[in-house]
C-alpha cells in the first residue's frame, strides 16, 4: 500500500481520476461555452460561475497531468504543475465563497447594486491571494514533490520542507476551513429567506398565478446557484479528512478507497456545476439539443448531396430565453 511516508497510486486509481478530471474539463468548458454563445444568460450570478469554472478548468488540466505523471522527483514539470493546480484550487476556493456572498447579499439583503459592486473586489482576492501565495511558495522552494501523502499523483508542498503543514494551510487547506465554516451559513440564511419570502407570497398567489413566469420571484438558475456551497463540502471534505489523518500520523490516510475519493472530490466540481447549471438548467438544455439536432440535420443533408456544406439551422427556443436573467430585473423592482 505504502513504502514509508510515500503513498503508492494504483493504476485503477489514476483511471478513475483521470475520468473525473475529463469530465470537469469538459463541464467546465460547457458553462464557459454557454456563456460566450448566449448573450442573454450573461447575468452577474452565472458570469461568477464562469470565474469559477476558469479555475476548475485550471485545476482539471493540472490535476490531469499530475495523475498521469504521478510524480517521484522534485522535477521542472513537477514544480509547474504544483504551481499551477495551488493557484487554481485557491481561487477555487474564493470564488466559491464569493459567489455565496453575492447571492446573499443579492437575495437576502435585496441590493444588486451593492452585490454588483463588490464583483472588482471578487476579482481582486479570488486571482490576487492566490497568486500571492503561489508565487512566494514557489519562491521559497516550497513547492514540488510530496509523495501523495494529501494528493493523488500530482505535485503539491515538499514532503521534505520541515514547515510543509503551515503551507499546506497557507496553500488551501486554511481557506478550505473557512470555507467549511462561512459556506453553511450563508447557504441556510438564503434558504431561509427565500422560505419565509415565498410563504409570505402565499395569499397571493391567485394573483400572481396570472403573471407571466419570466416575473417570478425567483428563478431557478439563482435557486440552483445556492446548492454550489453543498457541491463544494461534498467533494472536498476527502481531502481534508487526508490532510487531519497526516497531522495525526495515521497510516489510514493511504487507503486505497479514500485516496480515489480525494482524487474524484478534487477534479469534480467542474463536472458538477456543468451538471447542476447546464443539463438540469432548461432553457440551455434545449438550446444544446437544438443546436446538437441541427448539426446532426447538417451532416446528413450533407452526406446526402454534393453540392457543398450546408447551413446550421438558426431553429432556438426563445420562450425560455429570460428564465436566468429573471432575477435581475424582479430584484430591481424591490
Amino acid at each position: 500500500m505504502a513504502n514509508g511516508n510515500q503513498t503508492v497510486v494504483y493504476l485503477s486509481e489514476q483511471v478513475v481520476v483521470l475520468f473525473s478530471c475529463a469530465l470537469s474539463f469538459v463541464g467546465s468548458s460547457l458553462i464557459i461555452l454557454t456563456y460566450i454563445i448566449w448573450s442573454d444568460l450573461r447575468t452577474t450570478p452565472r458570469r461568477l460561475l464562469v470565474y469559477l469554472s476558469v479555475s476548475d478548468w485550471l485545476s482539471a488540466v493540472s490535476y490531469a497531468f499530475g495523475v498521469w505523471r504521478v510524480f517521484h522527483t522534485d522535477s521542472l514539470d513537477c514544480v509547474v504543475q504544483g504551481a499551477i493546480s495551488t493557484f487554481a484550487n485557491t481561487s477555487s476556493f474564493f470564488w466559491t465563497v464569493a459567489i455565496a456572498v453575492y447571492l446573499y447579499i443579492f437575495i437576502v439583503r435585496s441590493s444588486q447594486r451593492v452585490a454588483d459592486s463588490l464583483v472588482l473586489f471578487f476579482h481582486l482576492v479570488s486571482w490576487g491571494v492566490p497568486l500571492a501565495i503561489t508565487v512566494a511558495a514557489v519562491s521559497l522552494n516550497k513547492i514540488g514533490y510530496d509523495a501523495s501523502e494529501v494528493s493523488v499523483g500530482w505535485c503539491w508542498i515538499r514532503i521534505h520542507t520541515p514547515d510543509r503543514v503551515l503551507w499546506m494551510l497557507l496553500t488551501g487547506k486554511i481557506w478550505e476551513f473557512l470555507a467549511y465554516l462561512t459556506l453553511p451559513v450563508l447557504y441556510i440564511l438564503i434558504k431561509r429567506h427565500i422560505h419565509i419570502a415565498h410563504a409570505a407570497l402565499s395569499e397571493y398567489r391567485p394573483i400572481l398565478a396570472s403573471r407571466p413566469a419570466s416575473h417570478s420571484f425567483s428563478s431557478m438558475a439563482d435557486m440552483k446557484l445556492t446548492l454550489i456551497p453543498i457541491i463544494f463540502i461534498v467533494l472536498r471534505i476527502w481531502s481534508t479528512v487526508r490532510f487531519i489523518l497526516l497531522l495525526v500520523g495515521s497510516p489510514a490516510r493511504q487507503n486505497p478507497a479514500l485516496v480515489t475519493l480525494h482524487g474524484i472530490g478534487n477534479t469534480s466540481q467542474g463536472a458538477a456545476n456543468c451538471i447542476m447549471f447546464v443539463l438540469f438548467t432548461q432553457p440551455i438544455r434545449k438550446r444544446l439539443c437544438t443546436a446538437l439536432c441541427c448539426c446532426s440535420k447538417c451532416r446528413e443533408e450533407a452526406q446526402r448531396s454534393h453540392d457543398g456544406p450546408q447551413r446550421l439551422l438558426p431553429g432556438q427556443d426563445t420562450s425560455t430565453q429570460r428564465e436566468e436573467d429573471s432575477t435581475s430585473r424582479v430584484r430591481t423592482d424591490r
